[in-house]
C-alpha cells in the first residue's frame, strides 16, 4: 500500500533517518516535484547519506540547485561522516 509506505517514510524522515528522506526525495522527484526533491536529498545528504550526493549533483546540472546550495550540502555531509 503506498499510502502506508509514504506515511512509515514521512515518519522515518521526522524521526532523523537519512535512507528515508532519501526515499522521499525519490518519491517527490518521479511525482514532477523536483524542488522538493532537492530538499529532502539536501537533508539527507547532511545526515551523511552518500546516495542523496548523485542526485542532487545532477539536480544542479540541471539548474535546480545553486552552487553554494550543493556546497553547503557537501559540506554538511563530510561533517557528518567525520563525526
Amino acid at each position: 500500500d503506498e499510502k502506508k509506505e509514504l506515511y512509515h517514510l514521512e515518519k522515518a524522515a521526522i524521526g532523523g533517518e537519512p535512507f528515508a528522506r532519501h526515499n522521499l526525495g525519490v518519491i517527490e522527484n518521479e511525482n514532477n516535484r523536483p524542488d522538493r526533491a532537492v530538499k529532502h536529498w539536501i537533508i539527507a545528504a547532511k545526515l551523511g547519506y552518500d546516495d542523496s550526493l548523485v542526485p542532487l549533483k545532477e539536480a544542479y546540472r540541471e539548474g535546480l540547485v545553486s552552487k553554494e546550495g550543493l556546497a553547503a550540502a557537501l559540506r554538511g555531509h563530510q561533517a557528518a561522516v567525520d563525526a
